[in-house]
């Protein structure tokens, strides 16, 4: 085979030239980041090898090995792992072919700082030797292949691939070092940079300098250690390791299980959002390890898909070192270790919102909609999971528990009130809150998606049920509205029943029913839903999801009180005013349709009876 030459994915030569141009303060990391594939690469070829022991070909002794050469300006990280072949490495290093592409470069800013931070999290932490590197060399074998291969780069667009006949199994990466980078080819330097960011990679990391070979790692697995000795620099920088991370750990879990279930755990919650966290797959990024050998961080279920957000590694003693990962998802000992850790994490998690509610709070921004999926899909934890559920309100600026909101209840209040949207500002200003803000009253501002499928899916907490603002039975009569409100308030127009009664007549099946709001006090008119109908944001997101064909219709309620309504009300009865309050009619349907954020069906008409009502406003031409 001839030396072919390939084009960069669109995405790898944008990535590529921000690395190439970052001045990101710390370019050691490039070292971690290409020693951590190293390491997964020799896991991944030990776990094969426990099938196919022939895959190891005798040479078992897993080890990562830097060579620098001063003459040649060359570094060299080298493994003995499961190398690649030849469309792997086309795969694995000329195109990002990992589900979430689109939304990974979208949120590249061009800020060489934040985005070296996405690039980590995006685990293609292989092109930042482009940081030092103005050419790279992959020699690489796949372990039972016997064809070998040579990848080369300048990152500049461009790479080629040809045939190595005599490359080592595995995988060596060589980079030729730019001008002005030669700290990298000191011995000292290499030393400093493994100690302080891959000290806990559990093989050894043998540094070949002066005509020597010294292992200059402890070589231990960091889960394996007492916590007493470990600090949280070597917490942080296993986590990066793990998590494919540049931020830090937000909140470190290590814990040991004795007993019938023995199994190690140390897992992290990222302290920023990873980009993948509304992938469709939901995978959870947490490995498995038995008894210190790799097995998989795919298809573990070893936390459910609400707490993905996890990174870290779970060491089992009890499971067969030979398991498949099939077999993984029906072991029952698999399933008791997931309930265990998913209790420890929400646990731990409580315990943080009730010490450190400012904390919390950050994090429950990066994951709060993710955790209430939980509440949706695992009812085996409800009660450790209101614990640590928060929610905005309009009552409040910060957030609140659901504890906090019935304590909050105002008298001949017999429901937690909520409600759904979109957007946090606008849902803030919806009509349908007024009523409930004149008597004090709290109103949940629920603004997931999630949001539409748990609450019904639960229906009460502690026998208070939930029940939406913008239904028609949000009753809020029995609420008192203090004496001073009820004494300001002022009867309702004469001829209001009337004015209901031609404005049903004009809307026709356009409605389900015109009548007069209790919400309402500072707009006109609001549109709700019937009770027993399907809540209107919930229809909104249905139908934009082309789950929904059909329209629900809608109550349209009249503000007793607003001046615009009074007025027309006080028309009823006059001659000519029949056809104007028709037209009245339709225009705040369509204006009530607007402030939910619904399309109007009939955009002409509706700009038509705007430009006559106006064109009536006007003082006729001189």
């Amino acid at each position: 085979m001839t030396q072919e030459t390939r084009s960069f994915q669109a995405e790898v030569s944008r990535l590529l030239d921000i690395v190439a141009h970052s001045l990101y303060s710390e370019k050691e990391i490039f070292l971690r980041e290409l020693i951590s594939n190293a390491s997964d690469a020799c896991d991944r070829l030990r776990y094969a090898a426990l099938t196919e022991p022939g895959l190891a070909e005798g040479d078992a002794g897993y080890r990562v090995v830097l060579t620098p050469d001063k003459a040649a300006r060359t570094l060299m990280v080298a493994d003995n792992g499961i190398g690649m072949n030849h469309e792997e490495l086309i795969e694995n290093l000329g195109t990002i072919a990992r589900s979430g592409t689109a939304a990974f470069v979208d949120q590249l800013s061009g800020d060489a700082r934040k985005d070296m931070s996405l690039i980590g999290q995006f685990g293609v932490g292989f092109y930042s030797a482009f940081m030092v590197a103005d050419r790279v060399e992959v020699r690489t074998r796949k372990a039972g292949d016997a064809q070998g291969w040579l990848w080369t780069s300048d990152g500049k667009g461009e790479f080629t691939v040809e045939e190595l006949p005599d490359a080592p199994r595995g995988a060596a990466i060589i980079l030729h070092l730019r001008d002005g980078e030669d700290e990298y080819l000191e011995p000292s330097r290499l030393q400093r940079i493994v100690k302080t960011y891959s000290d806990h990679i559990a093989l050894p990391i043998v540094l070949k300098a002066d005509g020597k070979e010294e292992t200059i790692n402890t070589a231990s697995a960091l889960w394996t250690r007492p916590r007493a000795e470990i600090t949280p620099e070597q917490y942080k920088e296993f986590y990066h390791h793990v998590g494919h991370n540049f931020d830090e750990p937000w909140l470190t879990l290590h814990n040991k299980a004795e007993g019938v279930l023995e199994y190690t755990s140390l897992l992290f919650v990222p302290s920023s959002k990873p980009f993948d966290l509304f992938d469709p797959e939901r995978k959870s990024r947490v490995k498995l390890y038995v008894r210190r050998v790799f097995i998989t961080d795919e298809g573990t279920e070893l936390v459910p898909s609400y707490l993905r957000f996890l990174r870290g590694v779970v060491d089992s003693e009890d499971l067969p070192l030979n398991i498949s990962r099939e077999m993984l998802q029906s072991n029952p000992m698999v399933a008791r270790i997931r309930q265990q850790l998913t209790r420890r994490v929400l646990t731990e998690l409580g315990k943080k919102a009730g010490e450190a509610p400012e904390e919390y709070a950050k994090f429950w921004e990066n994951f709060g909609a993710v955790l209430k999926e939980g509440l949706y899909e695992d009812r085996d934890h409800h009660d450790a999971l209101w614990p640590v559920m928060r929610f905005r309100s309009t009552t409040r600026d910060g957030l609140v528990s659901l504890d906090d909101y019935l304590a909050a209840m105002k008298p001949g209040q017999e429901a937690i009130y909520t409600i759904t949207g979109d957007n946090l500002e606008l849902v803030k200003k919806s009509p349908q809150l007024e009523g409930f803000r004149a008597r004090g009253v709290e109103v949940l501002l629920l603004t997931d998606p999630i949001d539409e499928f748990w609450v019904p899916s639960i229906g009460s907490y502690k026998d208070k049920p939930f029940k939406s603002a913008t239904r028609g039975g949000a009753d809020l009569a029995k609420i008192a509205a203090g004496e001073d409100k009820e004494k300001e308030k002022p009867e309702p127009p004469a001829k209001l029943s009337s004015l209901i009664a031609m404005f049903k007549l004009a809307l026709g099946e356009a409605v389900k029913d015109v009548r007069s709001s209790e919400r309402l006090t500072d707009s006109a008119v609001c549109l709700v839903a019937d009770e027993g109908d399907i809540d209107m944001h919930l229809e909104r997101l249905l139908k934009t999801h082309r789950q929904l064909d059909t329209a629900a219709k809608r109550i349209l309620e009249l503000n007793p009180r607003h001046s615009l309504i009074e007025r027309l009300a006080a028309r009823v009865g006059e001659a000519g005013a029949s056809e104007q309050l028709s037209e009245f009619a339709w225009l705040l349907l369509d204006q009530a349709r607007i402030i939910e954020g619904e399309q109007l069906p009939d955009p002409p008409a509706f700009a038509r009876r705007l430009a006559t009502l106006l064109e009536r406003g006007l003082p006729a031409a001189a």
